[in-house]
């Protein structure tokens, strides 16, 4: 009996020495697995953020029309001569350190007249020492500082942005998107690319059912340039759609040199004027030089739309979101 006893015993105790080892060998083996799961999650988050931080420039090969340079991603110390290009930064949220305040800034540029923007010297004047000293990681220019363009790029990647005047609006849309790219701004760059658009549809929608016709001239030293389609100012017939008193006018930077002979002769119905001296020396008296006899008799004089625009706008700048959107403005408050 005793006997019988001390095996059932035995039995029993060998049992949950048994279930005991399953348990644990099961728990284990449920921990290793969640181990193992764990371990590829982690693996496959990094290699997420591996791909992540990839996928991310680290720099910009940009090719130009006078060379080619390498820009890292986001420069931090730029400086900015173009002031069509300040103002597409400044839309941008983009902040610069050196401007060319020895020119005179536009009105909405004055902002950068402050201390804490450097004086890189003036459009035409670089001042090579104060920006050397500023070790740029990128030197932004165009048309007045292409001869500097050189001893610029020496300094630092320097590149050189411009205006296609046959294909305005491809060329400034090219120009905002590279200056986008450079700082990680692309979806704010095309949410404003968007606005102008549709800005210049609705300026459009006007002068295609507007049969008044327009001149455009520059006025400087009392001398007169006139500016027609492809021209330095063609914007205003190419993009915006106002018809041209003469269509002959030929394409050039300076324009072609005319008379109030001419201007009465063509009797345009809008007179565009831009007074270069009121931004050059300060002097501009524009409204004075056309007060005279021969444009006083024009439609346009008769109708009271003689137009001064903004020089520093049109001359001085151009070409960025906020002056391109200022310059539609303009225009539409003309044609009311």
């Amino acid at each position: 009996m005793k006997k019988n006893i001390l095996s059932i015993f035995m039995i029993a105790m060998l049992a949950l020495v048994l279930a005991a080892c399953g348990t644990s060998t099961e728990t284990t083996g449920e921990a290793e697995t969640k181990t193992e799961s764990q371990n590829a999650n982690s693996t496959e988050g990094k290699q997420e953020e591996k791909e992540e931080v990839a996928t991310e420039p680290t720099e910009h090969a940009i090719t130009h029309e006078l060379g080619e340079v390498v820009v890292k991603h986001n420069p931090q110390t730029v400086v900015v001569f173009d002031f069509g290009a300040l103002d597409t930064l400044d839309k941008l949220g983009v902040e610069v350190a050196g401007v060319a305040k020895a020119s005179t800034l536009p009105s909405y540029l004055s902002k950068y007249e402050d201390d804490k923007y450097v004086n890189v010297g003036s459009l035409k004047e670089p001042d090579f020492e104060t920006i050397y000293g500023m070790k740029p990681d990128l030197i932004i220019i165009s048309g007045r500082q292409s001869a500097a363009y050189e001893e610029l790029n020496k300094i630092a990647p320097t590149v050189f942005i411009s205006i296609d005047n046959s294909n305005y609006m491809e060329s400034f849309t090219n120009n905002v998107k590279l200056l986008a790219q450079l700082f990680g701004k692309d979806e704010a760059a095309e949410a404003e690319l968007v606005t102008i658009n549709e800005t210049i549809a609705s300026l459009q929608d006007i002068t295609n059912s507007d049969e008044k016709k327009g001149l455009f001239v520059l006025t400087t030293g009392g001398k007169l340039s006139a500016y027609g389609s492809g021209s330095r100012f063609g914007i205003i017939h190419d993009v915006f759609g106002v018809k041209a008193a003469d269509e002959n006018i030929e394409a050039s930077t300076h324009g072609m040199s005319v008379t109030f002979e001419y201007i009465a002769e063509k009797n345009p119905d809008y007179l565009f004027v831009i007074d270069r001296d009121s931004v050059v020396s300060g002097e501009g008296n524009a409204s004075d030089v056309f007060n005279n006899e021969l444009v006083n008799k024009t439609k346009a004089a008769k109708a009271n739309k003689i137009v001064y625009l903004d020089p520093a706008v049109w001359y001085l700048s151009g070409g960025g979101l906020i002056s391109t959107a200022q310059m539609v403005e303009e225009i539409k408050a003309a044609l009311k």
